[in-house]
């Protein structure tokens, strides 16, 4: 495999990508009023969900893609750096507690690793070696998914080549036209959000844009595997009290019963929401109940039409 420069070249070209532009609708942002500045900033805001409704076609199917992997037992892997690789951890990290998946199921690489979360850690978003690195462990059938605002990010460009080299399906999200990392994609999504009312914050509307679609990724991944019935997230792992009533909430409003038989029912289900509601719209016994959902692999509609079949 052949290394790309660690250092970003010095040339006008990177100046040109829409992300590193100036914004002609803000060039007195610092002579502004304080509302008139927050203005600004919302107006350039609202572009965003209109650059990621364009992905959406090329985003369905890779959930599809991503759905095929996990029922076959891959991985989702993303890769960024900065403000991107951020996003792709955060939202990983989400997935346990609002849908129970397993541990390593969706897994969040970010260059420089925890301490960069928090810290600027000079010249690891510049290392293609790094991102190579980090994509060894991926396998035939898992997705590997690069966040680079700029399209062009070396770490994220090493971690696509990697992956396919692996065997993986590849993924760009990008808010510039034209990403240079675009080829290393079997899908690519382009949000084009254009300059930053900040030249070159792309913590600002690109940034806004990435977790819009990230997060559309992965929450219609989640409904496409079975954590979800009807709008309910029926998944949820009830680790504090907050979350604990909200279980009660969701299986009143999925039953239509009262809270003393919903607390009942969670209570024979041994606080698992699946089964509870599984026992209250079928009158199933717990153990029965439990195993239904089990054979389903989780999935509660698949769970409760087997239990009434039977």
């Amino acid at each position: 495999m052949t290394a790309k420069p660690h250092a970003r070249p010095e040339n006008p070209a990177w100046l040109d990508i829409s992300t590193e532009a100036r914004s002609d609708r803000t060039l007195d942002l610092d002579q502004l009023p304080t509302v008139k500045i927050l203005e600004a900033l919302n107006d350039e805001d609202q572009r965003a969900p209109a650059a990621v409704r364009l992905t959406l076609p090329v985003m369905a199917q890779l959930v599809e893609a991503a759905e095929e992997s996990i029922r076959g037992g891959g991985r989702v892997h993303y890769f960024g750096a900065g403000t991107s690789g951020r996003l792709g951890v955060l939202d990983a990290a989400e997935l346990r507690p609002t849908f129970n998946l397993p541990e390593g199921v969706v897994v969040a690489h970010h260059a420089g690793g925890s301490r960069a979360l928090t810290h600027a850690v000079e010249n690891v978003e510049d290392s293609w070696d790094a991102g190579v690195a980090e994509a060894r462990d991926t396998r035939p059938g898992d997705v590997v998914i690069g966040i680079a605002a700029s399209g062009r990010t070396p770490y994220v460009g090493g971690a696509l080549t990697a992956g396919r080299e692996q065997g993986a399906t590849t993924a760009l999200i990008s808010c510039a036209k034209e990403p240079e990392l675009g080829h290393l994609a079997d899908f690519l999504l382009v949000a084009d959000t254009g300059a930053e009312a900040l030249a070159g914050s792309t913590r600002l509307k690109a940034g806004t844009a990435q977790k819009l679609m990230l997060n559309g990724f992965s929450t219609t991944l989640m409904i496409k595997l079975g954590k979800t019935w009807s709008n309910l997230m029926v998944s949820v792992v009830a680790t504090n009290e907050k979350l604990r009533a909200r279980t009660v909430r969701i299986l009143m409003e999925a039953t239509g019963g009262a809270e003393a038989g919903c607390l009942s029912a969670l209570e024979a289900a041994e606080g698992d929401l699946k089964v509870a509601l599984a026992i209250m719209f079928t009158g199933a016994e717990p153990e029965v109940a439990r195993g239904a959902v089990q054979a389903a692999g989780g999935d509660l509609r698949r769970a409760t039409e087997s239990l009434r079949q039977n």
